[in-house]
Protein backbone atom coordinates (compact mmCIF):
# COMPACT_ATOMS: atom_id res chain seq x y z
CA UNK A 1 0.00 0.00 0.00
CA UNK A 2 1.05 3.43 -0.86
CA UNK A 3 0.12 6.75 0.99
CA UNK A 4 0.51 10.21 -0.66
CA UNK A 5 -0.14 13.52 1.03
CA UNK A 6 -0.09 16.43 -0.17
CA UNK A 7 0.42 19.61 1.66
CA UNK A 8 1.70 23.19 1.25
CA UNK A 9 -1.65 24.39 -0.62
CA UNK A 10 -3.68 27.83 0.80
CA UNK A 11 -4.61 31.33 -1.08
CA UNK A 12 -2.33 33.24 -2.68
CA UNK A 13 -2.86 36.90 -4.58
CA UNK A 14 -2.14 36.76 -8.16
CA UNK A 15 1.27 37.14 -9.12
CA UNK A 16 2.21 35.53 -5.89
CA UNK A 17 3.87 31.94 -5.21
CA UNK A 18 3.17 28.75 -3.75
CA UNK A 19 5.19 25.55 -2.94
CA UNK A 20 3.71 22.34 -2.95
CA UNK A 21 4.71 19.21 -1.21
CA UNK A 22 4.33 15.38 -1.64
CA UNK A 23 5.46 13.11 0.97
CA UNK A 24 5.01 8.91 -0.42
CA UNK A 25 5.11 6.22 2.08
CA UNK A 26 4.55 2.63 2.28
CA UNK A 27 5.87 -0.28 -0.21
CA UNK A 28 7.52 1.80 -2.97
CA UNK A 29 10.38 -0.16 -4.16
CA UNK A 30 10.87 1.88 -7.18
CA UNK A 31 9.37 5.16 -8.41
CA UNK A 32 9.19 5.76 -12.41
CA UNK A 33 8.03 9.20 -12.28
CA UNK A 34 6.18 11.71 -9.75
CA UNK A 35 3.56 14.22 -11.42
CA UNK A 36 1.00 16.82 -10.19
CA UNK A 37 -2.46 17.43 -11.88
CA UNK A 38 -5.17 19.70 -11.23
CA UNK A 39 -8.57 19.98 -11.26
CA UNK A 40 -10.87 23.40 -11.13
CA UNK A 41 -14.35 23.48 -10.30
CA UNK A 42 -16.44 22.42 -13.02
CA UNK A 43 -13.52 21.09 -15.42
CA UNK A 44 -11.83 17.70 -15.86
CA UNK A 45 -8.63 16.65 -14.05
CA UNK A 46 -5.60 18.17 -16.08
CA UNK A 47 -2.07 17.19 -16.22
CA UNK A 48 0.47 19.68 -14.66
CA UNK A 49 4.14 18.36 -14.83
CA UNK A 50 5.70 15.55 -14.50
CA UNK A 51 9.26 14.32 -12.95
CA UNK A 52 10.92 11.03 -14.62
CA UNK A 53 13.39 9.37 -12.82
CA UNK A 54 15.88 10.34 -15.56
CA UNK A 55 15.46 14.04 -13.99
CA UNK A 56 13.40 14.73 -16.99
CA UNK A 57 10.68 17.56 -17.14
CA UNK A 58 7.84 18.20 -18.51
CA UNK A 59 5.26 20.33 -18.26
CA UNK A 60 1.49 21.89 -19.13
CA UNK A 61 2.02 24.80 -21.51
CA UNK A 62 -0.11 26.76 -19.17
CA UNK A 63 2.17 26.64 -16.38
CA UNK A 64 5.41 26.79 -18.68
CA UNK A 65 8.14 28.94 -17.24
CA UNK A 66 6.15 29.15 -13.80
CA UNK A 67 6.00 26.24 -12.44
CA UNK A 68 8.58 24.53 -11.20
CA UNK A 69 8.79 20.60 -10.49
CA UNK A 70 11.33 18.70 -8.43
CA UNK A 71 11.86 15.45 -5.84
CA UNK A 72 14.20 14.49 -3.05
CA UNK A 73 14.87 11.13 -4.12
CA UNK A 74 16.00 9.72 -0.18
CA UNK A 75 12.83 11.49 1.36
CA UNK A 76 10.55 10.10 -1.63
CA UNK A 77 9.16 13.62 -1.80
CA UNK A 78 8.36 15.62 -4.46
CA UNK A 79 7.60 19.71 -5.32
CA UNK A 80 6.08 21.89 -7.10
CA UNK A 81 7.05 25.79 -7.04
CA UNK A 82 3.98 27.67 -8.42
CA UNK A 83 5.43 31.52 -9.27
CA UNK A 84 3.70 34.26 -10.87
CA UNK A 85 0.61 32.55 -10.27
CA UNK A 86 -2.94 33.83 -11.74
CA UNK A 87 -6.35 32.92 -11.02
CA UNK A 88 -6.77 30.53 -13.76
CA UNK A 89 -4.79 28.26 -10.98
CA UNK A 90 -7.60 27.94 -8.88
CA UNK A 91 -7.88 24.28 -8.53
CA UNK A 92 -7.23 21.31 -6.38
CA UNK A 93 -3.93 20.13 -7.22
CA UNK A 94 -2.82 16.57 -7.12
CA UNK A 95 0.31 14.04 -6.60
CA UNK A 96 0.45 11.19 -8.55
CA UNK A 97 3.51 8.19 -8.74
CA UNK A 98 3.98 6.16 -11.45
CA UNK A 99 5.69 2.77 -9.95
CA UNK A 100 8.46 0.40 -11.60
CA UNK A 101 5.69 -2.33 -11.28
CA UNK A 102 3.44 0.49 -13.33
CA UNK A 103 1.34 1.10 -10.71
CA UNK A 104 -0.26 4.67 -10.36
CA UNK A 105 -1.23 6.31 -6.89
CA UNK A 106 -3.11 9.71 -6.17
CA UNK A 107 -2.93 11.72 -3.21
CA UNK A 108 -6.00 13.77 -1.54
CA UNK A 109 -5.70 16.82 -3.10
CA UNK A 110 -4.45 20.22 -1.58
CA UNK A 111 -6.82 23.39 -2.66
CA UNK A 112 -4.80 26.14 -3.90
CA UNK A 113 -7.03 29.70 -4.67
CA UNK A 114 -5.06 32.61 -6.45
CA UNK A 115 -7.08 35.92 -5.68
CA UNK A 116 -6.89 38.68 -8.27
Amino acid sequence: QVQLVESGGGLAQAGGSLRLSCAASGSIFSINAMGWYRQAPGKHREWVATLGSGGSTNYADSVKGRFIISRDNAKNMVYLQMNSLKPDDTAVYYCNILTSTLNVYWGQGTQVTVSS
